[in-house]
């Protein structure tokens, strides 16, 4: 494709294929990006496929390679549960990669828990204020080398939830999500600008019951009703998908080269 901008969409046989392929693509990335002492942010998410792609990153022997010291974890959203929940996505993202890997304690930046002493305010406000640490004078947060986004059914990305006021905050960093429609109800999220001031978007998504969202969003639906339409990448926006969940995306937009 001419344009580096522009979405692309790579699929997989499955979704165990797509783990695989997405962490092979997401190391040679950090590589490139901290081989020469660069620091790199990068975003998780949580669900069955953000924890799939961390393991398979963990178990590549090409892991070794990275300087983890250079390499600092945020997440785009987090349920706003005790820290030893099992629902908490960095519990999960530790399990899966981080507590395996040579990372400092303080390159990796939690959402703070419910029962961390702060309310549901205050850990996003904590939130933002962790992301201004390094952000610049221009941009009060950092630019993720990597952003990962999970989508869901609804074609909600991180917490911004279809048809919401959070999809459309455009001066905060983090928000608190009260009331939401996927359980837990309370939770912290990354905002859209944040979310598209990222070089690179990474949407990863499996399965059949995900393929209208995809399609919509690919189709350039209005992101307010499809979250997952507005997010789009500084230099890169990538669907990795299964194919189970790429029946309704147009063939032209698919990129076997990627």
């Amino acid at each position: 494709m001419a344009d580096s901008t522009a979405r692309r969409v790579v699929i997989a046989d499955d979704p165990a294929e797509l783990a695989r392929l997405v962490a092979e693509r997401f190391l040679v990335r950090i590589r490139a990006r901290t081989k020469d002492g660069r620091l790199a942010h990068v975003a998780l998410t949580g669900g069955s496929m953000g924890a799939a792609v961390l393991r398979e990153v963990a178990e590549r022997p090409d892991a070794g390679e990275i300087d983890w010291s250079l390499v600092h974890f945020w997440w785009g959203d987090e349920r706003y549960v005790p820290a030893d929940d099992p629902e908490r996505n960095a519990g999960q993202a530790r399990a899966a990669l981080l507590d395996r890997i040579e990372v400092p304690a303080a390159n990796i930046h939690e959402i703070a828990a419910s029962d961390s002493g702060l309310g549901l305010d205050e850990a996003a406000e904590a939130y933002a204020a962790e992301l201004g640490r390094f952000g610049t004078e221009e941009q009060r947060w950092p630019s993720f080398a990597v952003c990962f986004l999970g989508v869901g059914p609804d074609g909600h990305i991180a917490s911004l939830f279809p048809d919401r006021e959070e999809i459309n905050e455009t001066d905060r960093a983090a928000l608190a999500v009260r009331d939401s429609p996927k359980p837990p109800p309370e939770r912290v999220t990354l905002t859209r600008p944040v979310i598209n001031a990222s070089k690179r978007i990474w949407l990863v998504a499996t399965g059949a019951e995900k393929a209208s969202a995809l399609g919509l969003a690919l189709a350039g639906a209005n992101y307010a009703n499809v979250p997952a339409a507005g997010a789009k990448g500084r230099k890169r926006t990538v669907f990795f998908i299964d194919e189970a969940a790429a029946s309704e995306v147009s063939p032209d937009l698919i990129d076997p080269s990627y």
